[in-house]
């Protein structure tokens, strides 16, 4: 970060905790270590990374992040791969909503349940895997890209954007990451939507872990 020459505030920084270190105490002392690593003495976004830890330790360790939100160490809340029960203890537990919710979400994998529970508690959806791990061998997407004249990765994307979501495209080559930003002078009609909104597998369609419906 500091080679960079940007400055802090340019710089959108997020972490998380895994099931393993959720509790109380575990969190605080966990955001403590991240903020050791992390220049500029905070950071953006604090994400609980899994639900697999139990609604006890879940709501718990949400608890603690709140704490050190309200203490300026963390500037947000958010979960990943919370489904919808997993949102609604929050709720029901009487504390805010999460800022985030960081999901699998593509063409083959909609979430519609969790995206529509979001949208109406007005929490970011953030869709990881968003070009499907690179499977772009889908008929429907190589003709909506040839008619685009783009590749198949930046009409995934920009689906992700025309939804409403944050997409989340992993890459460690520099030319990938160039190609993934590029998606800002065109759009998908309605016709291009619908087809590949038709793709929607439900959680067949998941390539990932996808943990959504842990208890």
């Amino acid at each position: 970060m500091t080679e960079s020459g940007l400055k802090r505030e340019d710089i959108f920084v997020t972490s998380k905790c895994i099931s393993n270190t959720h509790g109380y105490e575990k969190t605080l002392k966990g955001v403590d270590t991240s903020l050791t690593k992390i220049p500029g003495g905070y950071i953006v976004l604090f994400l609980i990374h899994n639900p697999h830890s139990g609604t006890k330790l879940r709501l718990e360790t949400y608890k603690a992040l709140l704490e050190c939100r309200d203490a300026g160490k963390i500037r947000s809340v958010g979960v990943s791969n919370y489904g919808v029960h997993h949102l609604e203890e929050i709720e029901e537990a009487r504390m805010e909503a999460p800022t985030v919710n960081q999901i699998e979400l593509h063409p083959l994998c909609q979430q519609k349940p969790i995206v529509e529970y979001c949208r109406q508690h007005n929490i970011v959806i953030e869709a990881y895997c968003p070009v499907i791990r690179g499977r772009m061998d889908i008929p429907v997407l190589q003709e909506i890209a040839k008619k685009h004249t783009r590749d198949p990765g930046q009409i995934l994307i920009r689906w992700s954007l025309q939804k409403g979501f944050v997409p989340l495209p992993k890459s460690a080559t520099p030319s990938r990451i160039h190609s993934n930003a590029q998606v800002y002078d065109f759009e998908l009609d309605d016709a291009d939507m619908a087809s590949l909104d038709a793709l929607d597998k439900g959680k067949e369609g998941a390539i990932s872990w996808n943990p959504v419906d842990e208890p």
